[in-house]
Formats: C-alpha cells, structure tokens, sequence
C-alpha cells in the first residue's frame, strides 16, 4: 500500500461490513488520511455502534448521514464534507452501499427491482454528480498529468454477479435484480471514466470476492479490504473504466 496516499477519503455503507473494513484499513496505513467521511444512513444508531467507537477514537473519522438512494441526503453530505475539507478537494470517492433481494427470476416484482437499481445503479450515479466539484478540486490541486486513487478517484464497489459473460453463482442464488444492478454499474463506471477523464479523475468498477458479510463464504472482509486496497495503490490512466477483482485480475463483461 505504499503507492496509495490519500488526503480524503468518502466510504459508503461505512457501519458495517466491506465499509467498515475500508475505514478500519485506513486508519492502519502507515500515513492515515487527514479526513476519512464514514457515511451510513443512521451514524448514530445501533447498526453503527463499532463505527461511533473509532469516531470517539480517532478525530480523523467524521460519520456523515448518507442514504444514498435520496438525492436530498446525497447533497446535505457534499455540503458538510465540503465544509470539513475547507479549501481542499476530496481524494477518494468509494461508492459501497448495496442492497440485494435473494429471489428467483420468477418471483422478482416491480418495488424490488426498483428499490435494489436505486440503491445499487443510481446511488452510485447521483453520488459521483454530487461530489464530482470536490473531486475535480483534488485533481487540480494534485502534481502530474497521469491517473491515480491518490490524486482524485471514484471506486465503484460491484460484483462478479454483474458479469454478463460469468454465470457465477447463479446455482447459489439467482438474485436478478442485484445482477442487472451491478452490470448497470459497471457500465456507469465505463461511463464515468470517459467522462471524467479530462478533469483527472479515475473510475473503476472493483469486485471485492465472494465476502463473508451477509452472503457467505469464502473470502473474509480483511482479506478482501487489504487486496482492494492494494490494487487501489497501483491504479493509473490505464485501468480507468475497467472492471477489476480485489486481486487486481480483470472481469470480464
């Protein structure tokens, strides 16, 4: 992790899980970044009760209300980061809040495909419009011409069960709507990518492995977390717009 220094980062779905893994793997690197955003949809109630508690240990970690699937929640945190960071832009943008609804094709309905592509597709859409001044602002004020996760970067958290030419899983868990929501956010990563290029800013669609939260089994959150960390350090202009697992191996479509 040693190419990886980041003045700001902002960490969705942060209370527990993947989220809370990246804050906690943060706050062990050998240079912690100056601010680390946690944003969850309640900080300050009992599903955050393990984030509250590095909050009160470490003043670098600033919990900010977030529901990512409401555009108003969305602009109130851009607000109150931007006044934290004062002057300065924000580095790191890692969009990891999901949901997922583990039905079979045929039982999939309207609310659940809605509620779940909201979440998953447009969270992630709206997020990256909100926070993308304070992004450009960090890549400006950043040396160099090339691509990095330390000068200015938008980390989309996806899935290998949004890989149209992967079968993965479907034997385990059909789960329709989550699948269609993380092939949608992989295409919105490609997109982001062609557009954000020219302000310097980085985006990639990262597969953390088969996690151990409320899936099941067999890579844990550390692990995953400490790869995906390590594959953010060596990021450049050449992986802009790819899908990538937390190993750092490429997705395919």
């Amino acid at each position: 992790m040693a190419g990886l220094s980041v003045h700001s980062v902002l960490v969705t779905g942060a209370n527990r899980g993947i989220g809370l893994g990246l804050v906690q793997h943060f706050l062990r690197m050998p240079k912690p970044p100056q601010w680390i955003f946690a944003g969850c949809r309640d900080p300050k109630g009992q599903r955050a009760q393990e984030l509250q508690n590095l909050a009160s240990k470490h003043p670098n970690i600033i919990n900010i209300p977030l529901e990512v699937s409401d555009p108003a929640s969305i602009k109130a945190a851009a607000a109150k980061v931007g006044e934290h960071l004062g002057g300065s832009g924000l580095n790191l943008l890692i969009n990891n809040a999901g949901i997922a609804k583990l039905k079979s094709l045929d039982m999939e309905t309207l609310e659940d495909m809605s509620e779940v592509y909201t979440t998953n597709t447009i969270g992630p859409l709206l997020m990256a419009q909100a926070f993308l001044p304070l992004l450009k602002k960090a890549a400006q004020g950043s040396p160099g011409s090339g691509l990095s996760c330390s000068k200015a970067a938008i980390i989309n958290i996806s899935s290998i069960a949004g890989s149209i030419s992967s079968f993965f899983g479907w034997d385990m868990v059909q789960a329709t709507s989550y699948r269609c929501s993380k092939a949608a956010l992989n295409m919105l990563s490609k997109c982001q990518s062609l557009a954000y290029k020219e302000h310097g800013i980085l985006c990639v669609a990262l597969h953390p492995g088969w996690v151990q939260t409320d899936l099941g089994p067999p890579t844990t959150v550390d692990d995953s977390v400490q790869g995906m960390l390590k594959v953010l350090s060596t990021l450049s202009e050449k992986e802009t717009g790819t899908f990538l697992d937390w190993e750092g191996n490429v997705i395919p479509w």
